[in-house]
């Protein structure tokens, strides 16, 4: 007897944008995707860094899940209404265009989103927060940089620093009992002011806000400053991530195809 396959839930992962051979090209870096298909057990779509290429009903229709990821370029300082970064910083606005637009409207749907560094921190400038662009540099604060670049890969993703965790929030519930886990740490902004309907769910031992969820939202969200997807092998709080993520969108689809029956 033949069975119905399961189908993956399908992700949506917005590319960087850069140049490779004098040609812009969209790229998402390999640990998300193997975080994504071999943890949370989706299927990742990278949706290009293209705002005018992409039909937000197409999208929303079509996807279980969404994902922002890390990414060596910054949020463009005009999004939160500060001065421009120094022209050495990388920056990519195409991206900004497409996660700006795209994020309220996800969330709005009931999506599940993740977000991860870079993606934490477009969460946090979409509900009206700000940033720091140097937090090494301010009184009290830790140096949350990757450091020397000069080592090998791996090295870079190495525990840096402990997390504590809110109780009773979406991440307490993942770290099990734990209050307080080490993560890596390879970011130099950070947040400065908190998005109003943003829920703390961790600090760094700075004070530095360090993970967040969406306070309103009945669907899984959650935001993070540190790199779960490099460490999803050897950390019980990255595959947790990863797993209740994938779990979420397992959920948004059976809701999503149900939907098409009773249509």
């Amino acid at each position: 007897m033949n069975h119905p396959r399961a189908y993956r839930p399908v992700v949506a992962v917005v590319a960087d944008r850069f140049e490779h051979h004098k040609h812009a090209a969209h790229a998402v870096l390999d640990g998300y995707v193997h975080a994504l298909a071999q943890v949370a057990q989706v299927l990742p779509l990278i949706v290009p860094a293209h705002d005018e290429s992409i039909d937000t009903e197409t999208l929303i229709s079509t996807i279980d899940g969404f994902l922002l990821t890390g990414s060596p370029s910054n949020v463009a300082a005009e999004r939160y209404g500060a001065a421009p970064l120094p022209a050495s910083t990388t920056i990519d606005p195409n991206r900004d265009a497409v996660s700006f637009r795209l994020l309220p409207a996800i969330l709005e749907a009931g999506v599940p989103f993740l977000g991860i560094c870079r993606g934490f921190q477009e969460l946090n400038v979409v509900f009206g927060g700000s940033l720091e662009r140097a937090v090494h540099d301010q009184p009290g604060r830790l140096d949350h940089r990757e450091g020397d670049h000069d080592r090998p890969l791996s090295r870079w993703y190495e525990d840096r620093h402990a997390l504590h965790i809110a109780p009773g929030g979406r991440l307490a519930e993942l770290a099990g009992e734990a209050e307080a886990v080490m993560v890596n740490s390879l970011h130099h902004q950070g947040v400065e002011k908190l998005g109003a309907g943003l829920r703390v769910e961790a600090k760094a031992p700075d004070g530095l806000i360090e993970a967040v969820s969406v306070e309103s939202a009945a669907q899984f969200t959650l935001g993070v400053q540190w790199h779960p997807e490099m460490r999803v092998d050897d950390s019980p709080l990255a595959h947790a991530i990863f797993t209740a993520f994938g779990d979420a969108c397992r959920l948004r689809q059976q809701e999503r195809l149900q939907s098409r029956i009773h249509a």
